[in-house]
């Protein structure tokens, strides 16, 4: 059975993802995946004649209810045509569930949730290998913010700035959410794209740079998610750092095991890849008895169009809170939020690494 990655492309409007797209299907289908797209369902909903604008409530989640059906469905129906491609596959998802979050009350999602029998983290971070969000022209490229080229578009620049606002808080929690915002050109930002998807298919030329500093929280974090993650070191194979990592909220949990190569005091090489609770569990015994299990809490969230995790250490405890974000190659890019105190930039620190810190 072939190999298959999951991806959502998702952003605000004119955020440039149509020609992301074409980019994506280029270069991965000539490095030999099988790339499948998945249409905007919504777009193809409005095309059909259904009013997402009408004042019916009913009709409303009614519509609303039948998108995310549909959604699922074709997300699901391409993954088993590309099972059987024999090929590495590549599902592209032009938006994907948690975009219909961005357009509903918490009342209106919290049933239709109720309806469909299930879970933010199933919807969100079980589905998906990764999110990229785009931001919209609309912030930081106004100039460029257009209604010509999609006749469905109709948001004003400030419409689009609060419905891109709207989908990055629908999707934050994910584990791997990358914001591409527009503080480069749009050659750099597609860029951007094709070396997030490089990085999570593995592909080895992507090195991620990490930067991580000791922080104290003096105010409320607006706009959170939180999530516990357990995460066990395994007895290395060929040198190589492996780790399990659970991850859930309120019960629901979804499992990694992630294979490590670090190439510098900051920058590190990971491929990750999503595992089912039985496999867990097996590979749970080869863990390294040197390292005990990590159990910490972890809140994301954005701030400045940057996407930050904070993390609380509560088994074994470091005294402070571990705040780290990622692609920051400069750090006096960093744009820290007021109620953060920053106590030291520990980037590069063998103490914080968190496999030295599952030894103490």
């Amino acid at each position: 059975m072939s190999k298959i990655t999951k991806i959502v492309l998702t952003g605000g409007p004119c955020a440039g993802k149509t020609t992301a797209l074409a980019h994506i299907v280029e270069l991965f289908s000539g490095m030999g995946y099988y790339v499948l797209t998945v249409p905007e369902a919504a777009t193809l909903f409005t095309q059909s004649g259904v009013n997402f604008l009408t004042s019916d409530k009913d009709l409303f989640l009614q519509s609303e209810r039948q998108l995310m059906e549909f959604q699922l469905e074709l997300e699901d129906r391409l993954v088993c045509i590309g099972e059987s491609s024999g090929k590495p596959v590549l599902v592209v998802c032009d938006r994907g569930t948690m975009d219909i979050r961005a357009y509903l009350s918490d009342q209106m999602w919290n049933a239709l949730l109720d309806t469909l029998g299930t879970t933010v983290v199933e919807l969100r971070d079980a589905r998906y290998d990764a999110v990229i969000h785009m931001s919209t022209a609309a912030k930081g490229a106004e100039k460029f913010y257009t209604l010509a080229n999609n006749a469905a578009r109709s948001e004003s620049p400030e419409q689009a700035c609060a419905i891109d606002d709207k989908l990055m808080s629908a999707w934050t929690g994910h584990p791997h959410l990358r914001v591409i915002g527009n503080d480069c050109g749009f050659e750099e930002k597609i860029a951007r794209v094709l070396k997030e998807i490089s990085h999570v298919l593995g592909v080895p030329q992507p090195i991620e740079v990490e930067r991580k500093y000791l922080v104290d929280v003096v105010g409320e974090i607006a706009g959170g998610n939180v999530s516990d993650i357990h995460q066990t070191y395994l007895l290395p194979v060929d040198g190589k750092e492996r780790r399990l990592r659970m991850r859930g909220e309120n019960g629901h949990n979804v499992y990694f095991l992630t294979t490590k190569i670090r190439l510098a005091a900051d920058r590190n090489y990971e491929h990750e890849c999503q595992i089912d609770e039985n496999q867990y569990k097996e590979l749970l015994q080869e863990a390294n008895p040197e390292k005990r299990t990590i159990y910490k809490r972890r809140c994301c969230f954005l701030w400045e169009n940057q996407y930050f995790e904070l993390d609380k250490f509560i088994e074994p405890e470091i005294g402070h809170y571990l705040l780290e974000i990622e692609d920051a190659e400069d750090p006096a890019t960093v744009k820290f939020p007021p109620f953060l105190r920053i106590l030291e930039d520990v980037t590069g620190d063998p103490a914080y690494y968190n496999s030295n810190i599952a030894k103490r």
